[in-house]
């Protein structure tokens, strides 16, 4: 196992924007997005951003409400997102919404959009329980081929990182419901619009921190997930284990800012970067003045040769 040390790559001087940063995305020409998913504790508004990481300046971009993912779409300046209870598209250049599907987790109440994976078209996003207690967030699949919104799971805390891979005609939802700490994972039917049963993959039960975002490494032979420290600790982490045996192979460690929540890897100036997002949120004033990187976006080289695609969302 090697351990890796990431930089800043920038620290917005607008405290709003370092509260809870998540979601980086590959943009292609040097930038990529992120969302601020709320400007403060009590705050119910959060943003959309550009960063252009050679020059490390930000655009920022006011919403109406809570984005919990954001993707670019194959329309300039357009973009999918996930908005308190509804996934709309978002045009930078007019600063208006329009409703991709509402009427998410319509029987419970305080659950808000979060994380999300695009697969062949299709969106794949969970809700998050806002007290973070109970199981009644929902897990849905947003289907291209009709463009209908299913719900795959009604039994979501935090539902977090997610990935799709294809073995033979096989696919696999990989899966983070954040205060389970476990990677699960389940045979997925995009066309039946269900799941097969939960398996765990990776158990981090007794682990201090919690799974955040996630990704698959480019050969989709690993993850890579964010952990999401509440405890004073030094370091920030994102960890990169094996599947199939469950081995810690790598570690990138965020100085001074424990908070870890996404992990990307975008490919710059012709090397593979991962590119971390870390978090304020929930923390002192005592802990501010020692987490002085936090809500912070990190960035450290990597041995990939490639990064994996980074797909639009098809809007027709």
């Amino acid at each position: 196992m090697s351990v890796v040390d990431a930089e800043v790559l920038f620290a917005s001087d607008d405290p709003r924007l370092r509260f809870l940063p998540e979601g980086p995305y590959e943009l292609g020409d040097g930038r990529v997005s992120w969302v601020a998913i709320q400007h403060g504790d009590n705050d119910r508004t959060g943003s959309l951003n550009v960063l252009d990481v050679a020059r490390r300046t930000n655009v920022n971009y006011p919403l109406k409400g809570r984005p919990g993912f954001a993707f670019p779409t194959d329309q300039p300046d357009l973009f999918v997102i996930g908005l308190e209870r509804r996934v709309v598209l978002f045009d930078l250049r007019q600063g208006e919404t329009s409703v991709l599907c509402e009427g998410l987790d319509a029987e419970v109440e305080e659950t808000i959009v979060n994380d999300a994976c695009l697969w062949e078209g299709n969106l794949i996003f969970g809700l998050k329980d806002l007290r973070f207690a109970t199981a009644k967030a929902g897990l849905y699949l947003w289907r291209a081929a009709d463009r209908q919104t299913i719900r795959l799971r009604d039994d979501q805390i935090c539902s977090n990182g997610k990935f799709v891979t294809r073995r033979s005609d096989e696919l696999t939802l990989y899966d983070i419901d954040s205060p389970t700490r476990q990677i699960v994972a389940y045979r997925l039917d995009i066309e039946a619009g269900r799941l097969g049963p939960r398996q765990v993959v990776i158990d981090l039960t007794d682990d201090p921190a919690v799974p955040d975002g996630m990704i698959a490494t480019p050969d989709e032979q690993s993850v890579i997930v964010a952990m999401f420290n509440p405890n004073d600790a030094d370091f920030g982490e994102a960890r990169q284990y094996r599947l199939a045996t469950g081995e810690l192979q790598q570690v990138w460690r965020c100085p001074r800012s424990p908070r870890v929540t996404c992990p990307q890897l975008v490919d710059l100036s012709g090397r593979v970067h991962l590119l971390l997002t870390t978090a304020v949120e929930g923390m002192t004033d005592d802990q501010l003045a020692r987490h002085t990187n936090a809500g912070a976006l990190f960035i450290a080289p990597t041995d990939f040769a490639t990064a994996p695609p980074a797909p639009r969302f098809a809007t027709n």
